[in-house]
This record gives C-alpha cells, structure tokens and sequence, in this order.
C-alpha cells in the first residue's frame, strides 16, 4: 500500500529535476551564445573614464585571456566620452561598443544612443545600482570627501563636520574645484542642499561663503595632489580613495569621514547599434561579474557586490559610522545646473 505514493514521490522528483536542469541547460546555452557571437566579432572597443593602470589595462588584459577577445580602450573624463559619442552618434560613424562613466550617460540616452540591455549579473545587485528603465548598471561606487595634507593639519585637529568647516581658523585653507562636477563645488552644495534642506543649506552655505574657500581648475584627482604638494592644506571634496592610495605610497595626506557624503555611481552601458554589440554585451556583464568586482577591489575602487569589501573597508559607507548619500547620473543630470548657480552666486 506504501508503494504507490514512494513511486510518485520519485516520478515527480526526477521530472523536476528534469526541468530544472532543462532550465540551467537553457541559461547556458543563451550565455555560450552571447560568448559564441562575441567571438566571431573578435574585438570591442570601450571608451572609459577609469584609469588606465588601475582597473582599465588589468580588466582589458583579463577579458582577451577569458575570451580571446581583443580590447580596444580610449580613456578621457565623462564630458569628452560623452562629446565623442554624441558627435560620432550624429555623423552616422560610431566606434565604440561599451562606455562608462558618472554624468557620461544622460545626454547620450536622450538622443537615443544607449542600447536598453542589462546583463543577467545585475540582477544580484541592489536595485538602486541598476537602471530602472535597463539602460545603465553601475560597476563601482565613488564616494566623495574632504581630503587634508597630515603635515599641515593634525589627525585630531582635522574637521569632523559640515559645522566644523565654519571655524574661522579654516578661512583661507580650504578648496575646491571650480567646474561643474559632483567630485568639486557644486556636488559639495548639492549634498548640503539636500542633507538641510533648501532653506537651511541656503544660509549654512552663505556662511560658508565667507570661509575664502580656494577655486581650483582640474580633476579631483589634481586637487589631491595639490594638497600633497602641501600648496593647499585641505581639499573639500576629492574621491577618498584616492588619498588612500597615495597614503599607501608614503603621501601625507589622509581622508575624512564626514557624514553624509556624496556617493556617485561610475556606470556603464552598451552603445546602440554598436559594431560589435556582443561583444559590448559581453564586456559588460564581465564588469559586473566577480571577476570584472574583483579587479576594481585590486585597483582600490570601491565594488559594486556588496559581497567584495574594498581593500580598505572604510572607504565604504557602513551606514553607521560613515554615512552616504548616493546619487544616480539622471539625478545628478537634473540637480548640476541649480548646484553650480548657486555656486556661482554665493562663491
């Protein structure tokens, strides 16, 4: 009497794993046919906003052992990636299959140029690191935070707060790049606007005003350095890791954990009607892949997989500690005009 049920049991068993493997057979298939089609293009060409030795040339150099897949990379900031890819959009002739960046993709979505595709990996990820609409994945988080050269200012003396930035002993030792970028002034008023609201970011950043802050020209990246030439003592918004890296190296200069700070994605995406668009695709989701994860650890960027910790773990935002507040490209897109005015007006 025991014997029928135990037969069924095994009967339904063995055809749901029959389905399940049916399943996983047909996830394979659709992803040695994306690889399979990418092969026979042969090649990719990727323009980026990353640095070349510390994610670019070690992820090129990767994804041509994994695939035999050459990679063609042009390096240049958000706004000539994105100049290139508009003019080359418009002229019918376009070259590129894959572009990243952080205010890179608005423009170029407006005007049709991004492919509305997503790998599969970015589904694992936070909503919030993925484009609602499917045009965009993020592959790493750059926080933006004050930056201090150690021989000028002490550890214990450096400012802990937005109000800490108002002691008159600060008048004349701060700066900031001047253009209109999140990792310099206006992404400094566009997260004390949003932290106080308008009406209080309004007066905190008029009394701010009077703080003689100095106005820089070049990247985040420059500004830095300035600061560890010891030419400025503190820089309000730089990338903080980048002062990690050049601590790492013997540079007087630390960051500091001012709460809240900016987090800006660095997103990529596929160009449409690309001429080799598997291999974009392909290229894409290796980015977002625990290899592509990894590599951006390796080059001390700040992963996307909330399972990959930086190579230094405070770099990344605990909630707690170290607050953030994260910003996608459309957001920034929208917000970057009214920033920078009030930069101009104020400062």
């Amino acid at each position: 009497m025991r014997t029928v049920p135990v037969r069924r049991t095994l009967q339904l068993v063995c055809l749901l794993l029959i389905g399940g493997l049916s399943s996983v057979g047909s996830a394979r298939a659709a992803d040695e046919a994306l690889i399979n089609a990418a092969k026979k293009e042969g090649q990719v060409v990727w323009y980026t906003t990353q640095i070349i030795t510390q994610f670019v040339r070690p992820a090129a150099e990767a994804f041509q052992k994994k695939y035999g897949i050459k990679v063609n990379f042009l390096r240049g900031d958000s706004v000539e990636t994105a100049v290139r890819l508009l003019n080359e959009g418009k002229s019918g002739k376009g070259r590129a299959d894959v572009f990243d960046g952080t205010t890179t993709l608005p423009s170029l979505k407006r005007e049709g140029l991004v492919l509305k595709w997503l790998p599969d990996a970015a589904m694992n990820l936070p909503p919030e690191y993925r484009d609602p609409e499917g045009y965009w994945v993020a592959t790493n988080v750059f926080m933006h935070a004050p930056a201090f050269n150690t021989t000028l200012i002490s550890r214990q003396d450096a400012p802990r707060s937005f109000e800490d930035l108002l002691d008159p002993k600060w008048s004349g030792r701060m700066a900031w790049a001047a253009h209109a970028t999140t990792s310099g002034a206006a992404g400094f008023i566009g997260l004390v606007l949003d932290e106080m609201g308008q009406e209080k970011g309004l007066d905190y950043l008029r009394r701010l005003s009077k703080q003689k802050i100095i106005p820089l020209g070049g990247s985040a990246r420059a500004a830095v350095d300035q600061v560890i030439a010891g030419e400025y003592p503190m820089v309000l918004q730089a990338l903080n890791h980048q002062p990690v890296i050049s601590a790492r190296r013997g540079a007087p200069v630390d960051w500091i954990r001012m709460s809240p700070a900016m987090a800006v994605f660095s997103v990529a995406a596929v160009v449409k009607d690309s001429p080799n668009p598997n291999a974009g695709k392909l290229l894409l989701d290796f980015f977002v892949s625990q290899e592509g994860q990894m590599l951006f650890r390796s080059g001390d960027y700040i992963p996307v997989d909330p399972k990959i910790e930086p190579r230094e773990p405070s770099l990344r935002p605990d909630g707690k500690a170290f607050k953030a507040r994260f910003y996608s490209p459309e957001q920034i897109d929208v917000a970057m005009p009214t920033w920078h005015k009030v930069f101009k007006d104020l400062f």
